[in-house]
This record gives C-alpha cells, sequence and structure tokens, in this order.
C-alpha cells in the first residue's frame, strides 16, 4: 500500500520531451467537456500562480544551476502549493482533474535522472502530496525521435531540455519501471504513431475509468 489517497477522477499524463503530453491532455479535456463534465485541466510544475513562478524558476536557462537536492525540492515545493490549492478543491467537489505530470516525473527526472534516493522522493510524495491518480497515461517515445519533435517545436530548449540524452534514456527507463511496478494504474501508449492515433488511445483509457468513476 502506498499510503496515499487515489481519487478516481484524477488522471495523470506523463513521458519525455516531445510525446506529446499538451495534445492527450487537450483531448481528454474535450471529451470529458463533451460529456458536460467539469473538468480542471492542468500541468507541473505550475498550476497555480505561485507555482508557475516555481517553474520559471527551474526551467529558465539563465539561472544559477540548481543542484539536484534543490530542483526536487522547488519541484515539490510547487506540487504541493497545486495539490491544496487547484487539486484537491476540484477533486473534492467532483470535477475531472488532468494534469500534465505529477510525482511520476520526479521519480523519473530527479530519482531515474539525477540519481536521487528513491525513498527520499517517496518521503516527500507521503508528506507533502498525499494522493495519487486513479489513471496515468504514459506517453512512452525513444530519446532521439522525442528531441527531435521538441527541437523541431521549439528551438530554444529550457533547462531540464538541455541535458544530455543518456539523462533522458534514465528518465524514460525509470518510467517503464514505475508503469510495470504499478500495472493497475499505469497505461502505457505507444507515441511514435501519429498524434491523432495516440490521443484516440488516450480517450479510451479515459472513458474504461469513466465507467467505473
Amino acid at each position: 500500500m502506498s499510503g496515499l489517497r487515489s481519487y478516481p477522477r484524477f488522471v495523470t499524463i506523463e513521458g519525455g520531451e516531445g510525446a506529446g503530453k499538451t495534445t492527450v491532455l487537450r483531448a481528454l479535456c474535450a471529451a470529458l467537456q463533451a460529456d458536460g463534465s467539469e473538468v480542471v485541466c492542468t500541468r507541473e510544475p505550475g498550476g497555480t500562480p505561485l507555482a508557475e513562478m516555481i517553474r520559471g524558476l527551474l526551467l529558465d536557462p539563465g539561472h544559477e544551476p540548481a543542484r539536484a537536492h534543490t530542483e526536487l525540492l522547488l519541484v515539490f515545493a510547487a506540487r504541493a502549493q497545486h495539490v491544496a490549492e487547484t487539486l484537491v478543491p476540484a477533486l473534492e467537489r467532483g470535477a475531472w482533474v488532468i494534469s500534465d505530470r505529477f510525482t511520476d516525473s520526479s521519480y523519473a527526472y530527479q530519482g531515474g535522472g539525477r540519481g536521487l534516493d528513491v525513498a527520499r522522493i517517496a518521503a516527500l510524495e507521503r508528506e507533502y502530496v498525499g494522493i495519487e491518480p486513479a489513471l496515468t497515461l504514459l506517453l512512452d517515445l525513444g530519446v532521439a525521435q522525442g528531441r527531435a519533435r521538441a527541437r523541431g517545436r521549439d528551438p530554444s530548449p529550457d533547462r531540464i531540455e538541455s541535458e544530455q540524452d543518456d539523462f533522458f534514456e534514465r528518465v524514460r527507463a525509470t518510467f517503464l519501471q514505475r508503469a510495470q511496478a504499478h500495472p493497475a494504474r499505469f497505461r502505457v501508449i505507444d507515441a511514435a504513431r501519429p498524434a491523432d492515433a495516440v490521443a484516440a488511445d488516450a480517450v479510451r483509457a479515459l472513458q474504461a475509468l469513466q465507467v467505473s468513476a
């Protein structure tokens, strides 16, 4: 048992750079809105004014390089604000919440990518987050293809996007390990395919969850 509260209408989208998370987020939110459901579409780091300011500190390459533990603590500071101010209030009133990234990204980027202690990440998750999604869609894509997509989208990479390929290979491997360790929550989607096919798979996974929610 994780000790975290799972909300049946909480869905997260995970994946590496260029995997198409924003496209899937839009498709899921549109599907829910078409059904007449209240849905909060959000992202991490971010989701509140203060958390968005922390996002800027984390991703702006113009700032001094953040130490790995500094990065981890800033991510969780933003997440704690996001959970308290945006996620839990929406979930408690019965809204759907779709988030582009959540705590699995900390395990992948700060744990797998930076090599930080997973037990420390889990402790922060228990103390300052306390919730987990009912469904996590992992958009899996090879690092080379994902980075090529990301460069085509934005020629000016942020601080995380500027990391080397081996960093992103560790991130991808950690995401896949977490999917294998939590099969009831994760759905792995092949994101190498056209965007409409990926989005259609994601919507089908959401519809299956709606039946039980």
